[in-house]
């Protein structure tokens, strides 16, 4: 680890495994199926709660082999949850019409901020009502994965440790998985239910460029 160049800060080097996921992350928006709601605040709740309880169930089950076997599945779970919780926010903002303002901005904030909200004040801000989306270079962005990546560390320590409790370990990695995806739910609620102004220059990606396919959804 090192300084990171604003702050101080402690930062993940540039080529750390996790920072190159959470940089696939941040710039790959997935498309969404989801419609406009003539309600969505109460979709989006929906949404956000299937979303949380596959995800609990996902880290309860790859957590379920012990020890060192357990060690393995550390990563795919991250990576795995860390693409559900990027689905969702894409079903959010599909379901209050606001697709065309999802950027990789929005998705890192969403994201990120439950865990790390003082490291985005140069991402994006709430100010009342409105949500600014400041304009940020990918540098910008990078940057403050590197920071971000690691509280992301910490979280996958916590996850190995808790690999070498039997059954136990696995209710533990599912329920934590479950609130962290509530809380990227409220988040992403929270600020696609506000009105969103985009910074003049700010980098909203083409999303019929960029876009990955969505998951499937679960049946109901």
């Amino acid at each position: 680890m090192e300084k990171s160049e604003s702050g101080g800060e402690l930062a993940l080097p540039a080529s750390h495994p996790f920072l190159r996921a959470l940089e696939d992350l941040a710039t790959t928006i997935p498309s969404s199926t989801e419609p406009v709601s003539d309600h969505p605040g109460v979709r989006a709740r929906e949404i956000v709660r299937v979303a949380s309880f596959k995800a609990g169930a996902l880290s309860a089950t790859l957590a379920i082999p012990p020890g060192p076997v357990g060690m393995l599945t550390v990563i795919p779970d991250l990576l795995k949850v860390w693409q559900l919780q990027q689905q969702m926010v894409a079903d959010v903002a599909a379901c209050f019409g606001k697709t065309s303002q999802l950027n990789r901005q929005m998705m890192v904030y969403c994201l990120f901020r439950h865990g790390a909200a003082m490291l985005l004040r140069d991402v994006v801000a709430r100010v009342g009502e409105r949500i600014i989306v400041k304009q940020a270079s990918l540098r910008v962005i990078q940057q403050t994965l590197r920071r971000i990546g690691i509280k992301v560390t910490q979280k996958a320590v916590g996850k190995t440790l808790s690999r070498w409790l039997p059954v136990v370990g696995p209710l533990l990695i599912g329920g934590y998985s479950l609130v962290d995806t509530r809380n990227v739910g409220k988040t992403a609620i929270d600020t696609f239910s506000r009105h969103i102004e985009i910074e003049p220059g700010a980098d909203v990606i083409d999303v019929v460029a960029t876009v990955v396919p969505p998951l499937p959804k679960p049946e109901t």
